[in-house]
């Protein structure tokens, strides 16, 4: 089979990082968003030591650590996620992450503005 890769071991392939970039102001992260009628599905990447401070937002949102380890924080508590790891956020809890590693992940938001499309022109890029 050309072209087949049994496992991915290093960021995105073509098929997801030809998406649109998303407009995401943190430092050591990346996303490309997959955009639907009512909801977003958002494919990270996240350097070691990255930080996403607390904040909550109206609606619900759905994880799933592809590659690397996360401690997230919801509603205070901390949790280790790694991969494979699923996890919830319900709609208007607090909640944070900090990257102890090179992270892979995918978020599903069910609000289709989480994040806007980037810009060809941003700095940012």
């Amino acid at each position: 089979m050309n072209g087949f890769r049994g496992q991915q071991t290093s960021g995105y392939p073509d098929v997801i990082t030809c998406l649109p970039k998303a407009e995401i102001r943190i430092d050591g992260a990346k996303a490309w968003i997959l955009q639907a009628d009512a909801s977003q599905l958002v494919f990270f990447e996240f350097e070691p030591d990255t930080r996403v401070q607390e904040h909550s937002h109206s609606y619900s949102q759905w994880g799933v650590v592809l590659d690397g380890k996360m401690e997230l924080t919801v509603d205070g508590k901390p949790l280790i996620c790694e991969k494979g790891s699923e996890y919830i956020i319900p709609a208007k809890v607090k909640h944070s992450a900090r990257f102890l590693s090179r992270t892979r992940l995918m978020d599903y938001f069910s609000e289709k503005n989480r994040y806007k499309t980037k810009l060809a022109s941003d700095p940012m890029k």
